[in-house]
């Protein structure tokens, strides 16, 4: 059972991780969960995976997703702070992911958010997310929120069921060049660009994923096309993060995300899960499964592999390509991007 000095310890080089020791942090952060995760002890020791055979980053083994559906997957014995769960279709089984300290999750994407847009007390901050917000327990709801509290503007907050309302709001901003950034379920935001149009230059619009059964599916290209039509935008960002994770990581156009330093992607076989690369180095884009390490997801498990599929390219940017066969269709990630 690990002490709570090491856990201290383990925390303060999860914050300061950089691309040079991103391996170093990673095998502690293994061993750490090997020995106080049983779950996922007795995922990798199903696999014949300890500690004492793995000397790099690839031979660390992911623990499927889906085992958030069905277990409390919980790195050392604690009491739970919070359960996020996932936005899951009607009828489906949601994953649940216990949060010890919510702390944590805070510093986690503001450093993120801050690295990518600046401090939020730099903006006004709209959140778009009906279907999360009627739904609860939602941890894109939670950072959304925070964010918004730290935003010194006092027409910051969510939107809900007042479009027009939201019309003002931006064309008031706009007027007085007020930084701005709106952040929506990607219905949602279709559904406000078939209502107004409206030429948003000083307005960042971010999609976070998500048809939810109430649109048609749409290309991601399709998506972001209509929303420069309406909008005026050279540009639309993505948030790409999930239920299971507490990093995130973003795009600032053409679908093409960057990762903050606690978060790596790698890519799998589809057909072997074992067969997992970690960097491109071919120059062309490595197409597959996604797996995803998250460092921040100390208290849980940092080594996930998810349902998307995708593409690795070159620099470690990564993109979402859709959901791999056979897997539960979820809020987070309901788009695809456009076939080659």
């Amino acid at each position: 059972m690990a002490s709570p000095g090491k856990n201290i310890s383990l925390e303060k080089e999860i914050s300061e991780v950089s691309t040079d020791n991103f391996e170093q942090v990673a095998l502690k952060i293994f061993r750490f969960q090997y020995e106080n995760n049983a779950l996922y002890c007795a995922y990798c020791q199903a696999l014949k995976v300890t500690p004492e055979k793995v000397s790099k980053l690839s031979q660390i083994p992911f623990l499927p997703i889906s085992f958030f559906k069905t277990h409390a997957v919980k790195t050392t014995e604690f009491e739970t702070t919070t359960i996020f769960e996932s936005s899951g279709t009607t009828g489906s089984i949601s994953s649940k992911h216990h949060i010890k300290n919510l702390e944590n999750y805070k510093e986690s994407f503001l450093k993120t958010f801050t690295n990518f847009y600046g401090h939020p007390s730099s903006l006004c901050i709209i959140g778009l997310l009906p279907s999360y917000l009627e739904r609860g327990k939602s941890s894109l709801v939670f950072m959304v929120n925070e964010l918004i509290q730290l935003s010194k503007n006092s027409k910051s907050g969510f939107y809900l069921n007042d479009e027009q309302l939201l019309y003002k709001t931006l064309e008031q901003n706009e007027a007085a060049g007020i930084p701005t950034l709106l952040i929506g379920v990607t219905y949602a935001l279709l559904d406000f660009a078939d209502n107004y149009t409206i030429p948003l230059q000083h307005t960042i619009i971010m999609e976070t994923g998500g048809m939810k059964g109430r649109r048609k599916e749409m290309l991601r290209e399709e998506v972001h096309t209509r929303l420069k039509e309406q909008f005026g935008n050279n540009h639309i960002h993505s948030e790409y993060g999930m239920t299971e994770l507490l990093s995130q990581a973003y795009s600032k156009k053409d679908g093409i995300f960057n990762c903050p330093p606690t978060m790596k992607i790698c890519i799998r076989g589809e057909d072997n899960p074992l067969d997992v690369k970690y960097e491109n180095i071919s120059g062309k884009s490595l197409s597959g499964a996604i797996n995803i390490i998250d460092l921040a997801n100390i208290y849980s498990c940092s080594f996930i592999a998810t349902e998307d599929s995708g593409k690795l390219y070159e620099d470690g940017s990564f993109e979402i390509t859709g959901r791999l066969d056979n897997s539960d269709m979820r809020g987070c990630s309901l788009m695809v991007a456009k076939p080659e």
